[in-house]
């Protein structure tokens, strides 16, 4: 289900950018690139409403992805996996071996 969020956010995320790339900060935008035809066709004033909207809705769309996706994360508190039953199942001390071995060390030298 997390992937699906995933993919939903992404594509709204690519559609809002392009949105917003479209827009001109100084108020031309789109309506400006297409010149008059805009104006017979919607009008300049339709367009950047268009636009607008198109940036809120799509902006509020990635919001409530993103904070619904969250309920779908699994919690820790919820079935354990075959993973945590192995630890569970581990021995907790370590069995101390003695090295076979256990010549004493020679000292050091002096020399005088």
């Amino acid at each position: 289900m997390l992937i699906v969020f995933g993919i939903l956010i992404i594509l709204s995320s690519i559609i809002l950018g392009l949105i917003v790339l479209v827009q001109n900060p100084k108020g031309g935008g789109l309506s400006g690139s297409l010149g008059g035809f805009s104006n017979q066709l919607m009008g300049v004033k339709q367009t950047t409403d268009v636009l607008e909207k198109g940036t809120w809705v799509f902006a509020a769309i990635v919001g409530i992805l993103c904070v619904t996706s969250s309920a779908f994360i699994p919690s820790a508190t919820g079935k354990s996996s075959k993973n945590d039953e192995l630890i569970k199942n581990a021995p907790t001390s370590v069995p101390s071996t003695a090295p076979a071995n256990t010549a004493p060390m020679p000292l050091p030298r002096k020399d005088s």
